[in-house]
């Protein structure tokens, strides 16, 4: 069971630096696994894991039916969908708000806005919407990991921690919540914590992709870069183990710019989103 926690007053905007923005990408990367399937998706929907072959087209197809039925839940979900899949993520709001409005009662449409609101960088908001999306009385394992994944990008790492915590209470070992607390440990620069996470986490579904990196990152950014780029490339085709490798090291390249006084991590509305 969880409870919400109360709110704080106004968050500061921190400076970004590249390698803070990086992570804060792959922690939303890392919530993809996260949140109910689209909604039918997830938080991490902010960078979906399979873009359409054309997004423009999805688009397309969509807006007519949309406004005609603009109040459709299912049809805005969709529609909104496409749109975050073209980068559209501030159009994608107006429209899950607008259907949410109209839908107050729909905890799969409230949760697929907090989900986009998050994508869009409006974490706060996003935070106060998701807890609407559910209750303690009927807790949603997912929306509590995606709480904590939005939670970690407004810098409340404790706090995001009790959300996974509660989520593994009623799925233990689930990989993509211990994904999201390791990435929280990686934010708050516990690395060995971070890194003890993921691998359980990995041990549990190797075959994720997202998963794969997070920990590829976690032990890169303690200076095992060979280790780093075995766990990254590791039994997959030369194509996309290479691919890995590269970017990993893009990312492990910036470590040292995240090193001085002013490597404080995001909030801001560029966090990637996650």
């Amino acid at each position: 069971m969880f409870r919400q926690f109360p709110r704080r007053g106004r968050y500061p905007r921190l400076v970004a630096t590249p390698l803070s923005s990086a992570i804060l990408l792959l922690c939303l990367c890392g919530c993809q696994t996260t949140a109910p399937p689209d909604v039918t998706g997830s938080l991490g929907d902010a960078a979906p894991a399979s873009r359409p072959a054309d997004p423009r087209r999805e688009v397309d197809a969509y807006r007519e039916r949309y406004r005609a039925n603009p109040n459709d839940p299912n049809l805005a979900l969709q529609y909104a969908k496409a749109l975050r899949a073209n980068g559209e993520r501030s159009q994608a709001v107006a429209v899950l708000e607008q259907a949410t409005l109209a839908n107050p009662g729909d905890k799969a449409l409230r949760a697929g806005y907090g989900r986009a609101l998050a994508d869009n960088g409006n974490f706060q908001q996003a935070f106060d919407v998701l807890g609407q999306a559910h209750s303690p009385e009927d807790p949603d394992w997912r929306l509590l990991s995606v709480q904590g994944a939005v939670l970690d990008q407004l810098g409340r790492y404790e706090e995001a921690r009790q959300y996974y915590a509660s989520a593994l209470r009623i799925v233990p070992d689930e990989p993509s919540v211990l994904s999201n607390l390791g990435l929280s440990y990686i934010l708050s620069k516990d690395l060995a914590k971070a890194e003890e996470v993921l691998r359980r986490a990995y041990n549990h579904t190797d075959k994720d992709p997202r998963v794969r990196m997070n920990l590829a990152v976690a032990v890169g950014l303690q200076g095992r870069a060979a280790e780093a780029e075995q766990i990254a490339k590791a039994d997959l085709p030369v194509e996309e183990a290479t691919a890995n490798v590269a970017e990993l090291k893009r990312l492990l390249s910036r470590k040292e710019a995240a090193r001085g006084p002013a490597a404080k991590k995001s909030v801001a509305a560029a966090a990637g989103s996650d």
